[in-house]
Protein backbone atom coordinates (compact mmCIF):
# COMPACT_ATOMS: atom_id res chain seq x y z
CA UNK A 1 0.00 0.00 0.00
CA UNK A 2 1.48 3.06 -0.61
CA UNK A 3 2.29 6.13 1.89
CA UNK A 4 -0.01 8.49 2.19
CA UNK A 5 0.68 11.81 3.88
CA UNK A 6 -0.90 13.40 7.08
CA UNK A 7 -2.56 16.09 5.30
CA UNK A 8 -2.89 17.62 1.90
CA UNK A 9 -1.52 20.85 0.83
CA UNK A 10 -2.84 24.48 2.17
CA UNK A 11 -4.15 26.19 -0.68
CA UNK A 12 -4.07 29.46 0.48
CA UNK A 13 -0.10 28.73 1.01
CA UNK A 14 2.61 29.19 -1.42
CA UNK A 15 4.53 26.20 -1.35
CA UNK A 16 8.54 26.44 -1.40
CA UNK A 17 10.05 26.65 -4.79
CA UNK A 18 13.16 24.48 -4.97
CA UNK A 19 15.92 26.71 -5.37
CA UNK A 20 19.26 25.14 -5.33
CA UNK A 21 21.58 22.28 -4.85
CA UNK A 22 24.59 22.46 -2.50
CA UNK A 23 27.75 20.20 -3.31
CA UNK A 24 30.39 20.64 -0.60
CA UNK A 25 33.89 20.38 -2.46
CA UNK A 26 37.09 19.91 -1.05
CA UNK A 27 39.16 21.98 -4.18
CA UNK A 28 37.24 24.61 -5.28
CA UNK A 29 39.04 25.08 -8.13
CA UNK A 30 39.36 21.61 -9.36
CA UNK A 31 35.26 21.96 -8.97
CA UNK A 32 34.72 24.69 -10.92
CA UNK A 33 36.74 23.12 -13.90
CA UNK A 34 35.08 20.01 -13.67
CA UNK A 35 31.33 21.48 -13.52
CA UNK A 36 32.25 24.85 -16.08
CA UNK A 37 34.82 23.04 -18.40
CA UNK A 38 33.49 19.54 -18.39
CA UNK A 39 29.56 20.36 -17.96
CA UNK A 40 29.51 23.32 -19.92
CA UNK A 41 27.73 25.01 -17.31
CA UNK A 42 27.59 28.55 -17.39
CA UNK A 43 29.34 30.48 -14.41
CA UNK A 44 26.86 33.31 -12.54
CA UNK A 45 30.18 33.93 -10.36
CA UNK A 46 32.73 32.16 -8.14
CA UNK A 47 34.15 32.79 -4.56
CA UNK A 48 36.91 30.60 -2.45
CA UNK A 49 33.91 29.43 -0.54
CA UNK A 50 30.95 29.82 -2.81
CA UNK A 51 30.34 29.26 -6.07
CA UNK A 52 27.60 29.44 -8.34
CA UNK A 53 26.25 28.23 -11.86
CA UNK A 54 23.39 28.90 -13.69
CA UNK A 55 21.05 25.70 -14.67
CA UNK A 56 17.47 27.02 -15.50
CA UNK A 57 15.63 27.72 -12.46
CA UNK A 58 17.47 26.01 -9.66
CA UNK A 59 20.89 26.80 -9.06
CA UNK A 60 23.55 24.53 -8.66
CA UNK A 61 26.38 26.10 -5.76
CA UNK A 62 29.34 24.66 -4.89
CA UNK A 63 30.80 25.26 -1.38
CA UNK A 64 34.07 24.75 -0.08
CA UNK A 65 34.10 21.51 2.32
CA UNK A 66 34.07 21.79 6.25
CA UNK A 67 33.89 19.02 9.65
CA UNK A 68 30.04 19.95 9.48
CA UNK A 69 30.36 19.68 5.90
CA UNK A 70 32.39 17.55 4.71
CA UNK A 71 33.30 16.47 0.52
CA UNK A 72 30.30 15.02 -0.77
CA UNK A 73 27.29 15.91 1.24
CA UNK A 74 24.83 17.77 -0.61
CA UNK A 75 21.88 19.45 0.70
CA UNK A 76 19.02 20.79 -1.30
CA UNK A 77 17.52 24.10 -0.35
CA UNK A 78 14.32 25.80 -0.46
CA UNK A 79 13.26 29.56 -1.00
CA UNK A 80 9.93 31.10 0.24
CA UNK A 81 8.46 34.62 -0.23
CA UNK A 82 8.34 35.21 3.55
CA UNK A 83 11.24 33.18 5.77
CA UNK A 84 10.13 34.45 9.08
CA UNK A 85 6.56 33.46 7.86
CA UNK A 86 7.19 30.43 6.81
CA UNK A 87 9.39 29.35 9.93
CA UNK A 88 6.16 30.21 11.78
CA UNK A 89 3.90 28.17 9.98
CA UNK A 90 6.30 25.01 10.22
CA UNK A 91 6.96 25.25 13.53
CA UNK A 92 3.24 24.89 14.30
CA UNK A 93 3.51 22.26 12.16
CA UNK A 94 6.03 20.58 15.13
CA UNK A 95 9.04 21.40 11.91
CA UNK A 96 12.21 21.34 13.94
CA UNK A 97 14.85 24.21 13.39
CA UNK A 98 18.03 23.69 14.49
CA UNK A 99 18.98 27.01 12.72
CA UNK A 100 16.20 29.47 12.75
CA UNK A 101 16.04 32.43 10.61
CA UNK A 102 19.48 33.90 10.84
CA UNK A 103 21.62 36.80 9.12
CA UNK A 104 24.13 35.68 6.84
CA UNK A 105 27.58 37.58 5.38
CA UNK A 106 25.93 37.11 2.13
CA UNK A 107 23.03 39.85 3.33
CA UNK A 108 20.44 37.76 3.35
CA UNK A 109 18.65 35.41 5.95
CA UNK A 110 19.13 31.76 5.64
CA UNK A 111 16.92 29.05 8.22
CA UNK A 112 17.77 24.79 7.99
CA UNK A 113 14.83 22.68 8.90
CA UNK A 114 14.87 19.00 9.26
CA UNK A 115 12.85 16.88 7.56
CA UNK A 116 10.34 13.41 8.80
CA UNK A 117 13.96 11.28 8.96
CA UNK A 118 16.05 14.16 9.96
CA UNK A 119 17.28 15.38 7.09
CA UNK A 120 18.83 19.10 7.08
CA UNK A 121 17.23 21.14 4.29
CA UNK A 122 18.04 25.13 4.10
CA UNK A 123 15.32 27.82 3.32
CA UNK A 124 15.81 31.10 2.30
CA UNK A 125 13.98 34.16 1.44
CA UNK A 126 14.42 36.42 -1.51
CA UNK A 127 17.91 37.23 -2.18
CA UNK A 128 19.52 40.42 -1.72
CA UNK A 129 20.19 41.78 -5.54
CA UNK A 130 23.71 41.76 -6.28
Amino acid sequence: MPFLYDSQPQEDIMPPKFAYAIVFVADMQRAVRFYRNTLSLKLRFDSPEWTEFVTGETTLALHLASPKNPAGKVEIGFQVPDLHAFHTEMMGKGVKFPMPPTKQDFGGELAQFLDFEGTAVSVSGPMPKM
